[in-house]
């Protein structure tokens, strides 16, 4: 069991006040709070570690390399790959998807098909739009049913030989929804289509296995995981990752420069150019150390728990609708309250100090599916408590009154 009480403890921003009260965190969809071990290390590098990684001989060089590839290991361990080459650090999962889907301009031709869904992030929309756009492709779109779950049907038929990449979202970050990705993996296969899965709000909060899920590609952000922000990985299989060109030119990402030819460093290097993010990647070795030490499962236990909690009290409030009410559901409740617009609920209950979110949560078709401006979003993590809930949901009926 975990001890919730222990885990706050490890985080200094949730003992602040906001507005003069305590700070009641529930924007964890947006990013998580980082543990005092993954500040302490962003520190210490900064104070006593700084180099840059793979290109020195001297000491400080070599240890900044050293923690920098162990970040990669524990990653490799983390969700299962076969090769640490296979771990590409990039900015984020944007930064990632679009690598990809630059990496596919060379891939695809007029006639091929991509296929994404109606709940997917613009990052995982725009990116495909302007690739299509480019190669002449066609861009098609799962549709969304009422409970926020995917048109798996629909998928199955809009397969064809011409789908050459399929590209969703495991969990929304605006509804919740956890897609079942193992099943739309094994249909995008049979016609030998390629797979990329944004993990963004999954990394955290559900298992992972690269081997068993079968994924070609799958990114996530460090710092939706209590890592530092600026940090994202693309984990590829060999396979992909090598028939795809570099997305960067410049250093460390090469193997051989002259003015005539340039031949490219192997994997992971081909796609790290530049100096990356150094404190940062170190760092998250700890916030996944942090993960593991709790156990992802236990994780999800706890966050599920949340969840229902939260759901079943603010189902309570006249007027409340949610959005999102598929059976299988990560920690995030999207909802509105009839008659009201969601960004005066966050305003009011800000001043309560309490953190949520408003608006379309950067997924526009979402909204238009279901014909609302936005909602306001209500999203856990494990530092999280039903006490918590308690007052957010109080201010949310404060909000209420004041606004009717």
């Amino acid at each position: 069991m975990l001890n919730i009480s222990e885990i706050r403890k490890q985080f200094p921003i949730l003992s602040r006040k906001v507005n003069g009260t305590d700070l009641v965190y529930f924007d964890n969809g947006a990013t998580t709070q980082k543990p005092q071990v993954v500040i302490d290390v962003v520190n210490n590098y900064y104070a006593n570690e700084n180099s840059n990684v793979h290109r020195g001989v001297h000491f400080l060089s070599g240890l900044a390399t050293d923690k920098f590839e162990a970040t990669r290991d524990i990653i490799q361990q983390f969700i299962g790959a076969k090769h640490k080459h296979e771990i590409i650090f990039t900015k984020g999962t944007t930064d990632a998807i679009n690598l990809v889907a630059n990496g596919f301009r060379s891939l695809l031709n007029k006639g091929d098909e991509v296929i994404i869904s109606e709940l997917e992030h613009h990052s995982n929309i725009v990116p495909w739009q302007m690739c299509c756009d480019f190669t002449g492709a066609t861009l098609k779109v799962i549709p969304l049913l009422d409970d926020g779950s995917l048109d798996m049907i629909t998928f199955k038929k809009l397969l064809s030989e011409n789908t050459k990449l399929v590209s969703v979202a495991h969990v929304s970050n605006a509804l919740g929804t956890i897609n079942p990705i193992e099943e739309i993996i094994s249909n995008a296969h049979k016609v030998g289509a390629k797979v990329m899965i944004d993990g963004a709000q999954a990394a955290s909060h559900i298992p992972l296995d690269m081997q068993k899920l079968g994924a070609d590609l799958y990114c996530f952000s460090a710092h939706k995981m209590y890592g530092p922000t600026g940090v994202g990985v693309l984990y590829g299989t060999d396979e992909m990752l090598n028939a795809l060109p570099p997305y960067q030119g410049g250093g460390e990402m090469i193997k051989e420069v002259s003015f005539e030819k340039t031949t490219y460093a192997e994997l992971p290097h081909k796609f790290e150019a530049g100096t990356p993010n150094i404190a940062g990647v170190i760092a998250f070795k700890n916030a996944i150390e942090f993960i593991t030490g709790l156990g992802v499962e236990n994780i999800a236990k706890y966050e599920d728990e949340l969840l229902q909690y939260a759901t079943a009290e603010i189902l309570k409030i006249e007027g409340v609708k949610i959005y999102g009410t598929s059976k299988n559901k990560s920690g995030i409740i999207s909802f509105n309250i009839e008659g009201l617009h969601p960004y005066d609920i966050g305003v009011i209950v800000d001043k309560m100090g309490i953190a949520i979110r408003t608006g379309h949560h950067c997924a526009q078709p979402i909204m238009e599916r279901f014909n609302i401006p936005g909602t306001a979003r209500i999203s856990v993590a494990v530092y999280n408590t039903k006490e918590e809930i308690d007052v957010c949901i109080n201010a949310i009926k404060k909000a209420k009154m004041m606004l009717s």
